[in-house]
Formats: structure tokens, sequence, C-alpha cells
């Protein structure tokens, strides 16, 4: 099979981190042009706007669209309209009724549609996934907290309508819960913190449940300096399960039982080049819904002003 001539929208510190190094290893991909208002990519056609790119370049197969998710609608419906398929950084979007209209145009033009979950891709997350399977969960706590300062320095657009806030880095803990736990959960109560001077969270505390009333609580909060937090945490019949670092690696009653390096976006690319193979979409909503249901239920509760 040929290459699929694959382009970039938004050219940010993502991409160059992430995107082009898996885009490069992969050889079922070449890069041939990206549009970015403020980046270039070296060695490839560069353009302001993805109009201008698919315009000049008809040979594109495919687009991933990097910009922050309140412009990515407009982007992938331009992209979908022209014929190519779309890959989608987490979130996929800014509203669940933008990404359902966008999977419903890429089915109708035989296109693959790609909400991808980076963190669903972490080394552990499969094993926890196996573990779970295997026994009977009687409590679960996710605990994510970082620094925003350093993962998100002078990026306003995240603290505007839109942005997620907090759930920017929480949504990669839902993305995992989603995946490895068996029975779907659902939202029962939250608490929103909200800097004075921001409109979207800095912190957030929620509980879930199931149709088996399986107690899930989840901590985000992005004010932590010094060690960072990404764990989720399972009280078994087994023993306790402990999947940290993101995902990166799992352990049992405390003895460690599944550490690999990372590679999720290499493995996002591989699963985006398989589902445009077998023209198939892959557009799983829960992590998006269940921040639409902390924004229904959460009570608000206004904190210091944030500055950066």
């Amino acid at each position: 099979m040929n290459p699929i001539h694959i382009a970039i929208v938004g050219v940010g510190k993502i991409v160059r981190d992430q995107h082009l190094p898996a885009i490069a290893g992969n050889a079922d991909y070449r890069l041939i042009a990206a549009a970015s208002r403020h980046g270039i990519v070296d060695g490839i056609d560069n353009f302001k706007s993805i109009e201008a790119m698919l315009e000049a370049v008809p040979a594109i197969d495919a687009v991933s669209l990097c910009m922050p998710p309140q412009f990515r609608y407009q982007a992938a419906r331009v992209a979908l309209e022209a014929g190519k398929h779309v890959f989608l950084e987490k979130p996929p979007g800014a509203t669940l009724s933008e990404v359902a209209d966008l999977e419903s145009l890429a089915s109708a033009n035989g296109l693959s549609l790609f909400a991808s979950w980076h963190s669903r891709y972490a080394p552990a997350v499969e094993a926890a996934r196996r573990f779970l399977a295997s026994t009977r969960i009687n409590a679960v706590q996710v605990i994510w907290k970082e620094d925003v300062r350093h993962w998100h320095p002078n990026q306003d657009w995240i603290w505007q309508a839109g942005g997620l806030g907090v759930f920017d880095p929480g949504i990669n803990a839902l993305s995992i819960v989603t995946h490895i736990l068996p029975n779907p959960l659902f939202i029962t109560e939250a608490t929103l913190e909200f800097p004075e001077n921001r409109d979207a969270p800095i912190a957030a505390a929620i509980r879930f449940s199931d149709a088996h009333a399986l107690p899930v609580t989840a901590d985000f909060d992005w004010r932590q300096t010094g060690h960072q937090s990404w764990d989720i945490i399972a009280e078994t019949d087994a023993g306790r399960m402990v999947l940290s670092e993101g995902g990166a690696k799992l352990s049992i009653d405390g003895k460690l039982v599944h550490d690999e390096p990372e590679r999720e976006y290499p493995a996002l690319y591989a699963r985006f080049a398989e589902i445009i193979k077998t023209k198939q979409s892959d557009v799983d909503l829960a992590p998006l819904r269940h921040v639409a249901d902390a924004f229904m239920l959460g009570r608000r509760k206004f904190v210091d002003a944030f500055i950066d």
C-alpha cells in the first residue's frame, strides 16, 4: 500500500514533541504539509490556514488537527468535506455536539475519524484492564495532580470557556478509567474550583458510581508543585492495584508487575493507519461526556485568582 500522505494543522509543542517523531517513525505515513498561524515544520510546504493548504496540496490523504479544541470543529469539517481522513488531538472538540456532527459527516463520506485518547495507549493500561477484568473491584480512586505552570505556561486558551482548565489533563485520567473498568460510570456529584479571574476550573473533586454502586472518586488539581501525581488506585479482591505515572507502571500489592517504555503517540498513529486501511472510525466520547456531566452537576467554588 502507498504511504498515507498526511498533514499537520497547528504546529506547537505537542506536535514537535510527539506527533512529528511518531509520524517520522511510521512507514505508513509521509508528512507532506503543515498549516499553522505561528509555527512551521522544516522540509515541507507550510501554510497559514488549512483551507490554503488543502487547496494547494490536493495529494493530502489525512490531516492531524492539533490546535486548541475551541477551533477544531471548523477545521475538521473543512478537511472532511475535502475528502480527508481526520485525526483529532484530545479532547476531540469543544462540545459533544460538534464531535457527533463530525462523526456523522465522516460516515456519510466514507472517511475515518479518530478521536485520539493518548493516555489509553500508555504501556501498562491494557495490563490494568486485564487485571480488573479478572477480579472483583471494591473501590477506585483517581489522583491526577500537576503543575499547570510547568505543562501549560502562558497558554491563555486553556483558561477560556471551552479550554477545559484542569480537565485538560483530567480527561486523560477519564480516558483510562472509562477504558479499564468493566462497566460504564456516571457522575453523582462534583465540586469545581474556579480562579476568580478565569473561566475554567483549576481543580475538581468528583464522585462516580456504576450500575452496581461501585464507589469511584477523582481528585484533579493544577496547583501541585514538586512531584506530579498521575495515579489510578483500585482496591480489589486480588489486591491493591496502582496504575501510576499516567499509565506507565502497574503494581499489585506494592509489587511492580508492568513497566515498559512510553510509546503513546506511535501507538496512536498505528491505530489511525489501521482504521484508514479498514475504512472505519474510532470515536469514543465517554471521557468528554464525563467532563460535560461534571460541568452540569458540579457545584462551583471560587478560589484565589490565578496569575501565570
